[in-house]
C-alpha cells in the first residue's frame, strides 16, 4: 500500500510538473542559466552525444538536442512516458548508479536536480558512472539544489537529503575524478523571497511527508510569472560573466581529463 501511495504521489508531481516546465519562470530561469554554459561544453560542435540522467518528463532533451543527439534515463516509467508524449525517443529506465552504456559513450552528460535527493554511497557511485560514460575531455554539467538556510517544503516535496554549498558539491565533483570549469550558484535575484518564505515555513513547521508538502510548481499569477521570467533572464546574463555568491541552485561545470577513458 505504501508503494502505491509513493508511485501516486511521484505521477502527480511528475504530471504536474510537466504542464509547468514551458510556462513556469523557475524552469524558464533554469533554462536560462544551463544554456550558456551547455554551449561552452559543446564548443561549438552540434554533432555531439549526449546523455541526461534523471530525465523526468525528458523536457530538457530538446535543450541538449541543439547539441546533438540527445539520450535520456530515468527509473520514473511514467516520467518516461510522458517524455515518449512528448517526442523523446531515445530514452531507458535505469538507475543512476549503474549505467547501461559502455564506458566512453558520451561527449557530454548532465544531471539535474537529482544527486541531492541520493544517499551518500549512491551518489559517489552515480558519479563514478557520469565519469565511466564519459569520453576523455567530456563535459559534466548538473545542477542541485543549494544552501541548507533554504531547506522548506519544497525540499520536502522533492526528498532533498541535502543542499549543496560551494566547498560540499566541489569536493564531491573532484572525488568523482573531474576537473570544476565553473561552478556558480544561480537564483540569487528570488533569493530574499525564497530565504523569508522557507524561514517561515521551518518556524511554522515543515510538512511531515512528501503528500503533505504540496505541489508548490504551479506557476503565478501572469504578470508575477512575466516579472520573475524577466529578472531571472536578467540574472543569467550577469551569470554569463561572473558567479553569485549565493543563491537557491548550484551550477557547476566540470571536465573529465583528455587523457582518461572509461574510470
Amino acid at each position: 500500500m505504501r508503494a502505491v501511495r509513493y508511485n501516486a504521489r511521484v505521477d502527480a508531481l511528475l504530471e504536474a510538473t510537466s504542464r509547468a516546465e514551458g510556462r513556469h519562470f523557475w524552469f524558464a530561469g533554469f533554462r536560462s542559466f544551463v544554456e550558456p554554459l551547455l554551449a561552452a561544453a559543446a564548443g561549438g560542435r552540434s554533432n555531439l552525444r549526449l546523455l541526461d540522467c534523471g530525465c523526468g518528463t525528458g523536457a530538457n532533451l530538446a535543450l541538449l538536442g541543439r547539441a546533438g543527439r540527445a539520450f535520456g534515463f530515468d527509473l520514473s516509467r511514467r516520467g518516461l512516458r510522458l517524455a515518449r508524449q512528448a517526442g523523446h525517443p531515445r530514452i531507458a529506465r535505469a538507475t543512476v548508479e549503474a549505467l547501461p552504456f559502455p564506458d566512453a559513450t558520451f561527449d557530454v552528460v548532465t544531471s539535474f536536480d537529482v544527486i541531492y535527493a541520493l544517499p551518500e554511497k549512491t551518489e559517489a557511485d552515480a558519479l563514478a558512472e557520469m565519469h565511466r560514460v564519459l569520453r576523455p575531455g567530456g563535459a559534466l554539467l548538473i545542477n542541485v539544489a543549494a544552501m541548507p538556510i533554504l531547506r522548506g517544503n519544497h525540499s520536502v516535496l522533492s526528498e532533498e537529503l541535502r543542499r549543496y554549498t560551494r566547498r560540499s558539491l566541489r569536493s564531491v565533483v573532484e572525488r568523482a575524478g573531474f576537473a570544476i570549469a565553473r561552478l556558480t550558484y544561480t537564483n540569487a535575484s528570488l533569493f530574499p523571497l525564497m530565504l523569508f518564505v522557507r524561514a517561515a515555513q521551518r518556524l511554522i513547521g515543515l510538512a511531515a511527508t512528501p503528500e503533505h508538502a504540496g505541489l508548490e510548481i504551479a506557476p503565478p499569477p501572469p504578470l508575477v510569472n512575466a516579472a520573475l521570467t524577466g529578472l531571472l533572464r536578467v540574472e543569467a546574463s550577469v551569470v554569463r560573466r561572473v558567479n553569485m555568491p549565493f543563491g537557491s541552485s548550484l551550477l557547476c561545470l566540470a571536465r573529465k581529463s583528455a587523457g582518461l577513458s572509461g574510470r
